[in-house]
Order: structure tokens, then C-alpha cells, then sequence
């Protein structure tokens, strides 16, 4: 009596293992979800061809299985502008000229576009920056921030970008609603108004963006 008894809980412990696996299987195998930039659901189909926009990225969220579109294109204006050059003076201790731009270059985190090495990138980096920095000054007098959120992939920067820890993330929570690889800029006016990008962008669009909040 006692072997049956013990035969037939293996038996019920199997079917639940079973029950199990196949669930995890099941689950992990989710369609995926498709937004617009309104963040309303449709169809795979026109999810690739609103895609086709080069203003619009997609964006992946891998716990929600979730992926989204979103402007490529940051815009908008600060309803507090002095609470941004406490953050940049105060906590970063970085003095700026209040009738000149801002431009901030922001990193989030290591990914796939970013984690490489070795001196021909290191090279690349410093061409990269020197670029960036000479157009800058040549058209406001200005030099960009360089500011992170998490400094994981960055230590090949190190003695080539002045990084900064953006404080408590909360310059990147005003202006970039989503992570996207790679670097993302915006450029803030004297007014507030502000310009930016996701992403990959080239070094003329941060200079083309610079000139339009000089004016």
C-alpha cells in the first residue's frame, strides 16, 4: 500500500513538472505586440510599413513583448528652465552662459552598438568628439555636456569624454521618454525651447539643430 501510495505522488510530481514546463514554454513563446506612435496596438503589417518612416524608431520592451514606434525627433519647451541650469551648475558644477544654447550628448547604457573596443574606436571617439566640439564653438562659442545614466560601456571613453553622471537621471527623464542605443542629444535655447535626437545621428544634425537655437 505504502509503494503504491508513493508511485502515484511521482506520478502527480511528473504531470506537475510537465505542467510547468510546458507553461514557461508556452509563455515565452508570446506574440509580440505592435504600437504606433500614439502608442495604439495594430497589425504586424502596418506596423512595417509605418516603419518605413525614417523619422520613426522602433523600440522594444522584451517584459511586455511589447514594441513600439516612436519620433526620432525630440521637441518641446521647459516650463522651468532655471531648475535645468541648477541641475547642470549646482550638481555637476559646470558653469554655462545663460544667452547661449545647451547641448547635451547623453549615453544610457551599454547594448549592442556600443560594446566594442581597441584603439581604432578609441581613435574614432576622439575624431568624433574634436569634430563635434570645433563646429559647436565655431557656431555658438559653446562645448557640448556629456552626461550618462548608467556608465557600463564606458570605460574606453575614459581620458577621451569628459563624461558626467547625469544626477539622479533626472535630465534624461526630462527629455528622453525612451532609451534608444547608441547616443541621443538635444539642444536647449536661451527660451527653453528645445531640439534633440535618438539614437544614431551625424555631427552636421547637432550643428544644423545648434544654429536654429542660437537665433
Amino acid at each position: 500500500m505504502h509503494k503504491h501510495v508513493v508511485k502515484h505522488m511521482k506520478k502527480i510530481l511528473l504531470l506537475i513538472i510537465i505542467g510547468i514546463l510546458f507553461h514557461s514554454c508556452s509563455s515565452s513563446k508570446q506574440v509580440t505586440k505592435y504600437f504606433n506612435k500614439n502608442n495604439i496596438e495594430i497589425s504586424k503589417t502596418e506596423f512595417n510599413k509605418l516603419r518605413l518612416n525614417r523619422n520613426l524608431v522602433a523600440i522594444h520592451n522584451d517584459s511586455l513583448n511589447k514594441t513600439t514606434l516612436v519620433n526620432i525627433k525630440i521637441r518641446g519647451k521647459l516650463s522651468n528652465p532655471k531648475s535645468l541650469y541648477y541641475l547642470i551648475e549646482k550638481e555637476l558644477k559646470i558653469n554655462i552662459e545663460r544667452t547661449k544654447p545647451i547641448v547635451i550628448i547623453y549615453y544610457f547604457n551599454k547594448d549592442l552598438y556600443n560594446s566594442g573596443g581597441g584603439f581604432i574606436e578609441k581613435q574614432w571617439i576622439k575624431n568624433w568628439r574634436n569634430k563635434l566640439e570645433i563646429g559647436l564653438y565655431q557656431i555658438a562659442g559653446i562645448k557640448p555636456i556629456y552626461l550618462y545614466e548608467n556608465f557600463q560601456g564606458l570605460k574606453k571613453h575614459e581620458g577621451i569624454i569628459p563624461w558626467k553622471k547625469d544626477p539622479k537621471n533626472e535630465i534624461g527623464q526630462l527629455f528622453f521618454k525612451h532609451k534608444y542605443p547608441w547616443l541621443s542629444f538635444v539642444v536647449i535655447s536661451k527660451h527653453g525651447i528645445y531640439r534633440g535626437g535618438f539614437g544614431e545621428f551625424p555631427i552636421d544634425y547637432i550643428w544644423k539643430t545648434t544654429q536654429i537655437m542660437n537665433q
